[in-house]
């Protein structure tokens, strides 16, 4: 029960910090305000974060697609081409909506911190990976064409990565 506290208290810091940070940007906002928006003292938020960019890592951490996009692929896959890609692409969709705040300051401020790209590019790099992994044993069970996997899994992620931001 105890740990369940403890991840509500983090989760409620790290969505006031989202939407503080899609806002007004990670430099114009205080750590005060966010707890403040939690409602949770400033020391409360300290005792679960380091500092700002922890806050903001650990909520990347959280609440990205990588571990749900792993679920999907273990537990939901069918093996028929169609039904398989449609349904990843409508719950990338689903995730990037629900995500497009965290994306959004990835995109804004994501540069100003060392390493911090590369930790949001840890996603879609999975991601790829999975989608990778999936078109070849498609190959190999002859439901589709030979080609290169890794490129099919990249034109997949750019197309619904473009088709995400374009609705």
């Amino acid at each position: 029960m105890q740990k369940n506290l403890k991840n509500d208290t983090s989760d409620k810091i790290m969505l006031a910090a989202i939407d503080l940070m899609a806002e007004k940007g990670y430099n114009g906002v205080t750590t005060q305000e966010i707890a403040e928006k939690a409602g949770y003292s400033e020391k409360t938020l300290f005792r679960h974060f380091k500092n700002k960019l922890s806050l903001l890592e650990s909520a990347f951490k959280r609440f990205h697609y990588a571990e749900e996009m792993k679920i999907l692929f273990e537990n939901r896959i069918q093996w028929e081409l169609y039904s398989d890609l449609l349904m990843i692409s409508r719950r990338y969709h689903d995730i990037m909506y629900q995500n497009r705040k965290l994306i959004m300051i990835s995109s804004k401020d994501g540069g100003k911190f060392p390493g911090f790209r590369e930790q949001t590019h840890q996603h879609p790099q999975q991601l790829k990976v999975l989608l990778t992994d999936y078109f070849q044993q498609m190959m190999l069970k002859e439901k589709m064409i030979q080609t290169d996997a890794e490129a099919m899994a990249l034109a997949f992620i750019y197309m619904n990565f473009g088709a995400a931001w374009g609705e």
